[in-house]
């Protein structure tokens, strides 16, 4: 079913090479384009499609499938259309399926990854529901294979077996638990619609499909009146569109800041945390994996990103550098969330530095950390200076900000974690995501040594405070200025918190 309706195919072309990304293309025609409503049918049929004439759609937001290929009536070559402006990144899928029939039973090869590395390996599955079905589960294992093809040029390719049981049901497939622009701004309103003192939204910028960029202010908001001193946590997720978990470990974190539990008023009460939950939004409503609408891989850009190329991650750093040029403001923490394609469990990437004192210190909340939380490993967690990830908010950020600051890249599998002590590996589901946002939440908790406060009564908040923050509750977000500081301004010497030191 080669060049079918709805799939733009473009001969002679092929894609580049990548360390992290396998080989070449490796077909002979370059798909650029979702497929829409496009009927599977036998070579040489014409007429109108019969029951069992698959359909598949992805032309809908976040959606990924780009040609099918019919092979037999039980058999289809699926290909992954690559990220908009870059061919190099094949890995997303998700799409769907109608007219079936009832018991209809077939293998559906997915024969065009980027990658050569994969979960599939390990027992990983792509996801699956249905109209009358609408949560989203798992594959069982035993129906998925992944290996190199001689038939497709050597590429891996990943094959699963499927049985249609309902001939009404429209069936989707993904790569992993979609989590949708569409999703996030329904999430964010209606935490908007409760009015909580503590919570700020604001509109730190637009993407380059003007798209929203939101960025989260929750704190007491005492903590927020001019000249109060502040230590902030800077929080971003989905940089990477396709690293879909990502998305709920930063929910976790946000339910429980928001959350009346003593542990989140302390918080509160102590910190400053802003987030910025989607830094890609363009690449996320297209359904890439990796890149943005142009083509970028953002994490690569932070150095000097570009205001009309990179807007979302030009916001976010103007930003960042008016805090750390303001000397009431402590940014203590930026952590940027990730999914990983091929590792288990939660862990952390950090900076390597000169100052060993520093990067003993660095240790301290992946460790706290791994105490709270069973599905984080710190063995798994690792520090370097690699000059490919040079451009990365971690590395970065890690050279701009002095030692009072740390960077992690926050990494999670897209498949599972393995209980410690034990070979039992455990499936994440959206659930388990988000109980390790709620982990990091609390773990600032024990780095700050704020576990007795969690037993004493909270001191109320006058309403005259109320009201004088909440008229300077988010006070940056419109910073102009150079992308790079100038002199930093004398920070304040003692801390108004305890300084961290290493748990036993």
């Amino acid at each position: 079913m080669r060049g079918s309706e709805g799939s733009l195919l473009i001969k002679g072309i092929s894609g580049g090479s990548d360390p992290h990304f396998g080989s070449d293309i490796g077909i002979d025609e370059i798909i650029t384009g979702n497929l829409n409503k496009c009927t599977a049918v036998p070579p040489g049929y014409f007429g109108q499609p019969k029951k069992g004439h698959l359909i598949f759609d992805a032309c809908f937001e976040s959606g990924n499938l780009g040609r099918v290929d019919y092979i037999t009536e039980f058999e289809y070559d699926l290909f992954i259309r690559p990220d908009t402006c870059n061919p190099r990144f094949r890995v997303w899928f998700n799409f769907t399926v109608e007219n079936v029939k009832e018991s209809q039973r077939v293998i559906f090869n997915i024969v065009n990854f980027s990658k050569t590395k994969s979960l599939y390996r390990d027992g990983m599955a792509p996801m699956v529901k249905s109209t009358s079905r609408p949560k989203w589960q798992r594959l069982p294992p035993k129906n998925v294979y992944y290996y190199r093809c001689p038939d497709h040029r050597k590429n891996y390719v990943m094959s699963f077996a499927f049985c249609f049981d309902r001939e009404d049901d429209i069936y989707q497939f993904a790569y992993c638990y979609p989590y949708t622009y569409t999703r996030l701004q329904h999430y964010l309103d209606n935490l908007q619609q409760r009015g909580m003192d503590y919570y700020c939204r604001e509109l730190l910028g637009l993407s380059v499909q003007q798209r929203q960029l939101d960025l989260l202010t929750i704190t007491n908001p005492v903590n927020l009146r001019p000249g109060t001193e502040q230590k902030v946590v800077f929080i971003t997720a989905r940089v990477h569109p396709g690293e879909t978990p990502s998305s709920f470990v930063c929910q976790g974190i946000i339910d429980f800041l928001v959350s009346p539990h003593p542990i989140a008023k302390v918080l509160r009460d102590h910190l400053v945390f802003k987030i910025a939950p989607m830094l890609n939004p363009d690449g996320v409503y297209l359904g890439n994996y990796r890149c943005s609408l142009m083509g970028f891989d953002l994490n690569r850009h932070w150095a000097d990103p570009s205001p009309w190329a990179h807007p979302t991650l030009h916001g976010v750093k103007q930003l960042i550098v008016q805090m750390y040029n303001n000397p009431k403001v402590t940014l203590e923490f930026y952590i940027d969330i990730h999914a990983h394609s091929t590792m288990m469990n939660g862990f952390m990437y950090g900076n390597i530095f000169e100052d060993e004192e520093r990067f003993q210190r660095q240790a301290i909340f992946p460790k706290l950390l791994c105490q709270n939380a069973e599905d984080f490993s710190f063995s798994s967690t690792s520090f370097n200076r690699d000059a490919v990830k040079a451009g990365t908010g971690r590395r970065f950020l890690g050279g701009l900000l002095d030692d009072t600051s740390y960077c992690y890249t926050l990494e999670v599998s897209f498949y599972s974690y393995i209980v410690g002590g034990t070979t039992s590996t455990v499936p994440y589901t959206e659930e388990t995501y988000m109980k390790l946002g709620r982990n990091v939440a609390r773990t600032f908790l024990d780095y700050y040594r704020l576990n007795s406060i969690t037993e004493r009564p909270l001191a109320p908040i006058s309403s005259t405070w109320k009201e004088k923050a909440s008229s300077n509750r988010c006070s940056y977000h419109r910073a102009q200025g150079n992308n790079q500081p100038s002199t930093k301004t004398e920070k304040r010497t003692q801390a108004t918190l305890k300084e961290p030191t290493q748990s036993s």
